[in-house]
């Protein structure tokens, strides 16, 4: 089995190098961080692993796995470079808003680069790595690097999708859009119900269902065909109404609602066109 060095003591690695362990796609040879204390911890929860430096302890591998912050990946790269020969090693990142060419100083030594970006949260990584299975991970990256990878995160349930790395910001965008920025709105509408006098808990549960359905009904029909209120029905003056209304309350919400305004138009017009 090709041998795997994890950089990095964060959640990602941990629950990766865990799971790499337990299938057998890698053969964890060392664990990097920080400090002994980090790399330590995090080779007791992958289960395997020479905990050590980075920097300091890295041994020659056939893979590396930069699990490290997105500020940290080139300068961790380039440690790796200068540390160890990468000439036919595989190394790639799991960041999802950066692309494969952040690895540029591995493969000017030799080594072939890619990107692996687990499309979940890790706050919690029993959890994550209990249930990994079923994961979609975006990809990119050199072929030769794709090659060893795909079929190691298959072993350990990951639905591989590849992505264009030009559009790799784009491509985290929209995770932040499906996931931040939806939390982000909805705690406008809780916002909004306690402006009218419901109480914090009972405005959660007017939300919910509200929430929920649209949401099973954007992934179910599209998210045109799941557009409903006043802009889908071309009531533009209780919009103008609404918009005035929460800015009066609210300046931030109101310039939120705003903005929102001509997206859902444009929302409106495809449902009106037929379109998904």
């Amino acid at each position: 089995m090709l041998s795997l060095s994890v950089v990095g003591g964060g959640h990602v690695g941990r629950v990766l190098g865990r799971l790499f362990s337990q299938t057998g796609a890698f053969v964890i040879q060392d664990v990097l961080a920080r400090s002994m204390g980090s790399a330590g911890q995090a080779a007791a929860f992958i289960g395997a692993g020479r905990p050590g430096v980075a920097g300091a302890a890295a041994r020659r591998a056939d893979v590396y796995m930069l699990s490290v912050t997105d500020d940290q990946i080139a300068p961790a790269c380039a440690a790796l470079a200068a540390a160890v020969p990468l000439q036919c090693a595989v190394v790639f990142h799991c960041s999802g808003a950066l692309a494969s060419d952040r690895l540029q100083a591995a493969r000017a030594a030799g080594a072939h680069v890619a990107s692996v970006h687990p499309i979940r949260s890790f706050a919690d990584v029993e959890a994550v790595a209990s249930g990994f299975a079923g994961t979609f991970c975006g990809v990119e990256g050199d072929q030769q690097a794709l090659d060893v990878l795909l079929p190691a995160f298959a072993a350990i349930g990951a639905r591989a999708v590849q992505i264009d790395a030009s559009a790799k910001t784009v491509y985290h965008a929209a995770a932040v859009f499906a996931s931040n920025y939806l939390v982000t709105v909805i705690d406008a509408a809780l916002r909004s119900y306690q402006a009218a006098g419901i109480p914090e808990t009972v405005a959660r549960e007017l939300a919910r269902p509200l929430a929920l359905e649209s949401m099973e009904n954007a992934f179910r029909l599209g998210a045109a065909p799941a557009l409903t209120g006043p802009v889908a029905r071309g009531d533009m003056a209780t919009v103008l109404r609404q918009q005035d209304a929460v800015m009066a309350w609210d300046a931030a919400t109101g310039q939120l609602y705003r903005a929102l305004v001509p997206p859902t138009m444009a929302l409106a017009e495809r449902k009106r066109n037929g379109q998904p």
